[in-house]
């Protein structure tokens, strides 16, 4: 049933990466979440990282908002069941304002999210190099799409006040206020590594500090109360929020709740906050557990599913773990349902880096000083405990290893971008591949997924 969301929101962007756009986005997210609002967090694309600063700064899961893996039609209601009873939400963007995909005009950039949600753009700009000339560079972003609504600026990086007068001054002429005005602060720098910031999972104590020192910064430097009353100017949407259970495909269990044991700690930090959620919904008892750490899967464990991270960083301790590798290798072996993505993929080769994993898949793994970046149209090549061969399936590739060879006898998806091929294996219950999905825009397959897991 449709319904009018009428979240106070506001999204953060900027003209190109590098501006200082997620410092900004999470700490006007900490410094609302410090006057005790209930801020409801979320990022446009398929970033794992930002998410995990956000929920840092609000104590809510970060949401992801992906117009291309999750479709247009689900950006306004997955973003309403994550906002739900907030008082705020801040949408931080992607890249610049207007980049999507590639070929694919605005989908899936920071404009396409924010016309979607009728929410109102704050631009970060980097203001280091420039005076006068920022006025023309926001006067472009604002005319060049006039169904997005920027509405303001925040000026990122200004060296003294003299500086800041003269940006002010500039922007003047255009008719765009100006929100905040941000010194360059040392304290609020976040490390970062081959795939970008490091995850707050691998820096607890140090992420805490970082998002302390990104609220005091907004606090000093921004007009927070400005800023919510342009949230609160953004209109009611009509939308009827996203539920992980589906009343026309509920799961068919009978088996009671089988345990799903879902690979985390700082090796495994990219998850979808929904996966878990529609796994639930299914009929699955999801339990977490680190493969640094645990030296066994969670009791009972009928099917296993590992997701993303940073196993490469991780590799030793991975492999010195020898009793969790048997019990995974066991665990495959049995035919139980394992479903791999990227890092669980490496995870599940013989090696990584010449170091030994688990051993369920007859490749080896090592570190590239190529990137592979980017959406990808993927079709199932074999049937598989995901999916039956021929359905399609939107994801993204992030990675800077090699796995050798890429594909097993059964590859798990054919892809036409970069180049055609087919990736990834499939083999008994074992379903690996270095596609991110998410499943929100194909719940189908989590439910296929526990279906397997509660067939004897």
């Amino acid at each position: 049933m449709t319904t009018s969301v009428s979240v106070p929101r506001l999204v953060v962007a900027a003209p190109a990466s590098g501006t200082g756009k997620t410092t900004v986005a999470t700490g006007l997210m900490a410094a609302f979440a410090e006057r005790g609002l209930a801020v409801s967090p979320h990022k446009v694309g398929p970033d794992y990282i930002d998410p995990g600063y956000h929920a840092l700064a609000t104590g809510r899961p970060g949401r992801n908002l992906d117009a291309y893996m999750c479709g247009p039609e689900l950006v306004a209601p997955l973003f309403a069941h994550g906002a739900r009873g907030c008082e705020l939400a801040v949408v931080e963007g992607v890249m610049g304002l207007f980049d999507g995909v590639s070929g694919e005009g605005e989908l899936a950039s920071t404009a396409h999210v924010a016309k979607l949600l009728k929410a109102p753009v704050v631009l970060v700009v980097d203001a280091s190099s420039q005076s006068r000339s920022v006025a023309a560079l926001v006067h472009g972003f604002a005319s060049f799409d006039p169904q997005v609504r920027l509405a303001g600026v925040i000026l990122n990086k200004v060296g003294s006040d003299r500086h800041e007068a003269l940006l002010r001054e500039a922007l003047e002429e255009v008719g765009v206020p100006v929100y905040g005005a941000l010194r360059r602060t040392p304290q609020v720098a976040t490390p970062s590594r081959h795939l970008g910031l490091v995850p707050v999972a691998e820096r607890s104590a140090e992420a805490v500090d970082s998002v302390r020192a990104s609220a005091a910064m907004v606090r000093e430097g921004c007009d927070l109360e400005g800023l919510l009353a342009l949230a609160r100017s953004a209109p009611p949407l009509s939308t009827e929020a996203w539920s992980a259970a589906d009343p026309d495909e509920r799961a068919t269990t009978t088996a009671g709740r089988p345990v799903v044991a879902v690979a985390a700690g700082a090796a495994f930090t990219f998850s979808y906050a929904e996966h878990t959620e529609i796994l639930a919904a299914a009929g699955a008892e999801v339990t977490p557990f680190d493969p640094l750490h645990d030296e066994s899967l969670p009791e009972g464990t009928a099917g296993l599913v590992i997701g993303g991270g940073f196993p490469e960083v991780y590799a030793p301790e991975l492999s010195a773990n020898e009793r969790l590798r048997k019990a995974v290798a066991e665990l495959a072996a049995s035919g139980a349902p394992v479903v791999a993505e990227c890092a669980g993929l490496l995870y599940l080769s013989r090696s990584l880096d010449d170091k030994p994993m688990c051993g369920v898949l007859d490749a080896h793994a090592r570190m590239s000083p190529r990137l592979t970046l980017g959406y990808r149209d993927a079709v199932a090549v074999s049937d598989s405990v995901l999916a039956p061969a021929g359905a399609r399936m939107r994801g993204h590739e992030f990675h800077r290893t090699v796995l050798e060879p890429g594909a097993g006898p059964a590859p798990a998806w054919g892809m036409r971008l970069p180049q055609p091929r087919v990736e990834g294996f499939v083999q008994g219950g074992v379903h690996a591949s270095y596609l991110h999905t998410h499943w929100a825009g194909r719940p189908e397959v989590a439910r296929r997924l526990v279906e397997r897991c509660a067939t004897p």
